[in-house]
C-alpha cells in the first residue's frame, strides 16, 4: 500500500495474518455478496471474542483502541484473506452516533451488544419518495405523553429482514421550515407490533434489502437521539461515518485480487494494454486508501470529515465499479456465467460482483448528490 510498517506494525501484521488464515472459514472467503446471518454472525462473534470486532472503537465501549495504522492492516489483511463484508450498520453507523449524541442510559443498552454481535442494527432513512432528496421524507412519529407514535414506509433498508432494531429519520414537525428542521432521529425496536418487514431481491440475485411498513408503530420516548427536532444534524453526522465506511479499502482490495485471477486464468495478465490499466488499477486503489486514512484519522480524533466525506464516497464507489469493469474484460468469454468459472487459482465469479457494483454509486447519497454537495459546502459555488 502507500506506506511502509514499523516493526511493531509488521509483527501485529502476522499476527493478524496467521489468526485469520487460521479461524477463517473456508467457505465464507471470497464471497462475492454478503453471507446470511446463520453463516455470516458466527465468524461476527469469533472476531468479537478476539476483540477484533471494532477497531476503530474506543476500549471503553468495547473496542479495540486500535491506531490507524492498525486499523488499516486490518482492512489490508481482512482483504486478503478474502473475507466476507460484516453487517456494519451497527459498527460504523449507529454506534458512533451513539457515542457522540446518545445518553449513557443509551450506550450502556445498545453499545454491548453491537459488540457481542447478539443485535443486529437497520438504516431507516429512505423511503419511495425520500430517497437521494431525504429531507423529504414523510414517516411520521407523534408525541403523546412519553412514547411517539409512528407511521410510514421506509425501502432499501439493508438486512431489515435479519435486524433486531433499526434507527430511523422520522418527521415529528410536518409545518416545520425549511423541511430539514423538523425532522427527528428515534430507535424502533423492529419486533415491536405494526412492522412489516419484506424483502427486497436485487439484480445481483440477492436480498440484502428490504421494505419496512411501520403502521402506528409505539416507540418509547427515551429512544429519542439527541433533541425533538433535531435529527438533521445527527443524520448529516451519520452520513459522513456511512460514506467513508463504504468507500473502505477492503472492498477494492478485494476486488483487484479477483481481477488478477480471472485475468491469469484467462491469459490476458500478458496483454501490455491489459498490464497498463492493471497498474493503474492499483494506483488508484493506493491514492483511495490515502484518502481512508486520512478521514480514519479526522475520526479518531474526534473531528469529522464534513463534506470532504463526499470526495472519498465518490472516488471509492466509481473506482469499484470500474474494477469490475476490468473484471468483465479480464473474464472474456466467462463474463456472463451463471456461477463462478474454475480456475487452477480459485474460482472467480465476474457477472455478480458486476451486477452487484452498479448500487454503490446510489446508496449512501448518489454520486450527483456528493457532487451538488461538494460544489456547494466545499467549493461554494452557486446554487
Amino acid at each position: 500500500m502507500f506506506r511502509r510498517d514499523t516493526p511493531a506494525e509488521a509483527a501485529f501484521r502476522t499476527e493478524v495474518r496467521t489468526w485469520l488464515e487460521a479461524n477463517l472459514p473456508t467457505a465464507l472467503r471470497g464471497r462475492t455478496t454478503r453471507p446470511p446471518p446463520e453463516e455470516l454472525m458466527p465468524w461476527y462473534r469469533t472476531l468479537s471474542r478476539k476483540g477484533w470486532i471494532a477497531p476503530h472503537w474506543p476500549k471503553q465501549h468495547g473496542g479495540m483502541g486500535a491506531t490507524l495504522n492498525e486499523q488499516i492492516v486490518m482492512t489490508e489483511e481482512l482483504a486478503r484473506v478474502g473475507a466476507p463484508p460484516l453487517p456494519v450498520q451497527g459498527l460504523n453507523h449507529i454506534g458512533p452516533i451513539l457515542m457522540e449524541f446518545g445518553t449513557e442510559a443509551q450506550k450502556a443498552k445498545h453499545l454491548p451488544p453491537i459488540v457481542a454481535g447478539t443485535v443486529i442494527w437497520a438504516q431507516g432513512y429512505s423511503e419511495p419518495g425520500a430517497g437521494s432528496d431525504l429531507a423529504s421524507l414523510t414517516t411520521r412519529a407523534t408525541l403523546d405523553g412519553d412514547r411517539f407514535i409512528v407511521k410510514g414506509h421506509k425501502i432499501w433498508t439493508t438486512w431489515a429482514h435479519h435486524s433486531d432494531w433499526m434507527f430511523a429519520l422520522v418527521r415529528t414537525d410536518p409545518q416545520a421550515q425549511p423541511k430539514h428542521a423538523g425532522i427527528s432521529f428515534l430507535l424502533i425496536d423492529l419486533h415491536s407490533p405494526g412492522i412489516k418487514v419484506r424483502p427486497i431481491r436485487t439484480i445481483a440475485a440477492d436480498d440484502e434489502y428490504a421494505e419496512v411498513f411501520l403502521d402506528d408503530v409505539t416507540v418509547p420516548a427515551e429512544n429519542l437521539v439527541g433533541k425533538l427536532n433535531d435529527g438533521w444534524r445527527i443524520a448529516n453526522a451519520l452520513l459522513g461515518h456511512e460514506r467513508i465506511g463504504t468507500s473502505n479499502p477492503q472492498f477494492v482490495l478485494t476486488a483487484l485480487e479477483r481481477i488478477k485471477t480471472m485475468a491469469r486464468a484467462t491469459g490476458i495478465i500478458a496483454d501490455p494494454a491489459f498490464q497498463d490499466r492493471l497498474a493503474a488499477a492499483s494506483i488508484n486503489i493506493t491514492a483511495l486508501s490515502a484518502l481512508f486514512s486520512h478521514a480514519v484519522e479526522l475520526t479518531n480524533h474526534e473531528q469529522s470529515p464534513g463534506p470532504e466525506s463526499s470526495i472519498i464516497k465518490i472516488v471509492g464507489s466509481e473506482l469499484l465499479q470500474s474494477l469490475n469493469e476490468l473484471l468483465v474484460e479480464a473474464a472474456g468469454g466467462h463474463a456472463t456465467a451463471d456461477c463462478p468459472f474454475e480456475t487452477n487459482f480459485g474460482a472467480v465469479d465476474a457477472a455478480i460482483p458486476y451486477l452487484f457494483s452498479r448500487r454503490v454509486t446510489i446508496y449512501g447519497g448518489s454520486s450527483e448528490i456528493q457532487r451538488n454537495v461538494l460544489a456547494r459546502r466545499v467549493l461554494n459555488l452557486p446554487s
